[in-house]
């Protein structure tokens, strides 16, 4: 069982940062990888970026340039910090665990609403 709880989302303007973290806890060395993904209101829910144990990274094109993943192995926690924001950066971002690559999840977070304001 791998529980992961979101914190950091909110609301930003356009052109704005934030900085979203996730600390994972229970079975996860198994697990190789940390990643994010987002669900915006009527849309199917997207892969945003993920980092292996080893700190191999891979990016949406959406994001790539703008965002940036990390983590700490020791703390078990990863972050994504996001810039130079964007209306359509607005959706719920999941922390998620799994292996890579590809990226493949195992375990979901409960969400964080990040919404970008124009």
């Amino acid at each position: 069982q791998v529980q992961l709880v979101e914190s950091g989302g909110g609301l930003v303007q356009a052109g704005g940062s934030l900085r979203l973290s996730c600390a994972a806890s229970g079975s996860i060395l198994r697990f190789n990888a940390m990643g994010w993904y987002r669900q915006a209101p009527g849309k199917q829910r997207e892969w945003v970026a993920a980092i292996t144990n080893s700190g191999s990274t891979n990016y949406a094109d959406s994001v790539k340039g703008r965002f940036t993943i990390s983590r700490d192995n020791a703390k078990n926690t990863v972050t994504l910090q996001m810039n130079s924001l964007k209306p359509e950066d607005t959706a719920v971002y999941y922390c998620t665990v799994g292996s890579a690559w590809p990226y493949r999840v195992n375990s979901w977070g409960q969400g964080t609403q990040v919404t970008v304001s124009s």
